[in-house]
């Protein structure tokens, strides 16, 4: 007898893709809130300040959205950590082009074509990984801009599961170790965010 037709596709169903929309929203009314008086507070990203995350975000937001385009994008000049003569003007630049580089990215990932095919940065990973290192991206260098600045900062809980169900697996075999911090441990029924941040070397 011939099996059904649904016999043996259980392997081959797509996993759902995270929608990037909420946490690039939630981040970007985070860094449109800031004040100059807060760019230069420390936060639990390594050595960067406030301005130094923005500015990481930005670029990445940018380099992320180009490979969801599948290189059909042109990035804008970053903002460097060097802190040259004009590093406050340009620092305003990207803080007033960071919602549009943010909503960019999340529109690069809505089409279903990003999440397809490999892309090879100088490191190779399926463009499905790609799109959730982005997520985490978004997730945790807000959260990072939070804690420094004592303002709150919420996600949904299916974009924080996403991310969890992401970090605990690539963080550990991460191609570029010291992408994130050594994990730290929280309960089991710590909040879904506080998982994410420790799975990242941060401590909530």
């Amino acid at each position: 007898m011939s099996p059904p037709p649904s016999a043996g596709l259980q392997d081959v169903t797509p996993t759902p893709v995270p929608d990037l929309t909420p946490a690039c929203e939630a981040t970007a009314a985070l860094v449109a809130a800031l004040h100059d008086d807060e760019l230069a507070l420390p936060t639990p990203c390594d050595a960067l300040d406030v301005a130094g995350v923005v500015a990481h975000l930005d670029l990445a937001g940018q380099g992320f959205a180009v490979i969801g385009r599948h290189g059909d994008d042109e990035p804008a000049p970053p903002y460097g950590p060097d802190r040259g003569p004009t590093w406050r003007r340009d620092l305003a630049d990207v803080l007033a082009r960071l919602a549009d580089v943010l909503a960019r990215l999340a529109d690069a990932w809505r089409d279903p074509a990003a999440w397809e095919g490999d892309t090879d940065t100088g490191v190779a990973l399926p463009n499905a990984t790609w799109g959730r290192a982005a997520l985490t991206e978004v997730v945790v260098h807000g959260w990072d801009l939070a804690r420094a600045t004592g303002r709150p900062l919420r996600f949904p809980e299916v974009t924080l599961r996403a991310t969890l169900d992401h970090v605990l697996v690539f963080v550990p075999a991460a191609p570029v170790p010291a992408l994130w911090g050594t994990p730290a441990t929280v309960p089991d029924d710590a909040p879904l965010l506080d998982r994410v941040v420790a799975a990242t070397g941060r401590r909530p």
